[in-house]
């Protein structure tokens, strides 16, 4: 097979869809692979990275033109109309956007939504998603820590002492427990809350405090088992309930990471804007889920889509694609 794999042009896509060990395995396996000129650069893959394992280098429609597509993100509609009828297309295209399914359909692509496949043990090698989202923890708390006016460990010096971060996150998927590990790393002091009660156990075998949400009825513990591994929403009784926790914590904290989303669906408020109005100046918070809910927000109302936007002194981050600030890896596990 023909296997074509170019340059990601959406803005702020960093990533590419073949690292040259991955091309080198798919030569091995007797395909062809043609790469667009430059299309890994920015995730430091020279062209000549990829000629050195027997890929050929070629323009936007020799890479399009192969009978297997190769992307990160869902194509454009210019990228699209390049793709042949009856051309495979692979990569994380938004199974939940019905305007471009029906495009793919219109162009006659097969196309195949990496972030469909089922988290199973058997399809753990092709999990984009917690990949990625493993990416996105860990650069959430780096972004963090670059943008917090102070230190993050605890530190005892000849001129006093410095007390540790406090670092509240809510939601414990993959990003979640990789924030945790993160911040636990840089000396850190953690609570972290999730609906599922699965989720304790591995908060507190990272090093975090669990902020628990009591279940008052069957149906909330039914609920917040999840789906898939997956959080489901939860009933609005316990909704408020953990908006007035959270509200607590976060007045404390001083580093806020939201990282909940629920495939399909606007991710929920949990940290509503009065929260952010009582918490300390120079705060932080990171909304992983920035861009997919109102108007570009997140789990936060006050985000606004790859923005830092300042509110009552606290800083909000609303990097949609913080894995592409780690191109390289995150293109290699891919």
């Amino acid at each position: 097979m023909r296997i074509g794999v170019p340059l990601e042009i959406r803005p702020g896509e960093t990533r590419v869809a073949a690292t040259p060990e991955t091309v080198k395995k798919l030569i091995g396996q007797g395909h062809t692979v043609v790469i667009q000129k430059d299309a890994g650069v920015r995730a430091s893959q020279p062209d000549s990275a990829y000629e050195a394992v027997g890929a050929s280098i070629g323009s936007a429609a020799d890479a399009f033109g192969a009978e297997i597509v190769l992307k990160v993100r869902a194509p454009e509609s210019a990228e699209l109309k390049q793709i042949k009828s009856g051309s495979v297309l692979i990569g994380m295209l938004d199974p939940f956007d019905n305007d471009n399914i029906a495009a793919m359909a219109a162009q006659g692509v097969t196309a195949f939504s990496l972030e469909a496949a089922p988290r199973t043990t058997r399809a753990q090698s092709m999990d984009v998603l917690s990949s990625q989202a493993n990416i996105a923890g860990y650069k959430a708390v780096m972004v963090a820590a670059n943008e917090y006016q102070r230190f993050m460990p605890m530190l005892m010096t000849a001129a006093g002492t410095v007390k540790a971060a406090r670092v509240l996150i809510l939601g414990a998927g993959v990003a979640g427990l990789q924030a945790i590990a993160t911040a636990k790393r840089l000396g850190a002091v953690i609570e972290a809350s999730d609906v599922r009660p699965a989720a304790k156990e591995q908060i507190e075998s990272l090093g975090a405090k669990f902020v628990d949400v009591p279940y008052e009825t069957d149906e909330e513990r039914e609920i917040a088992k999840g789906v898939g591994g997956y959080a489901r929403p939860m009933p609005e009784a316990w909704m408020k309930r953990q908006a007035a926790l959270v509200a607590e914590r976060a007045q404390q904290a001083d580093i806020v990471i939201a990282t909940a989303l629920i495939p399909g669906r606007k991710p929920p408020v949990l940290l509503h804007t009065a929260t952010v109005e009582q918490m300390k100046p120079g705060s932080i918070v990171i909304d992983l889920a920035a861009g997919r809910g109102d108007n570009g927000s997140g789990n936060c109302p006050l985000t606004e889509a790859d923005k830092i936007v300042e509110k009552n002194g606290v800083k909000i981050i609303g990097y949609t694609n913080l894995a592409s600030m780690v191109a390289a890896d995150a293109s290699a596990l891919y």
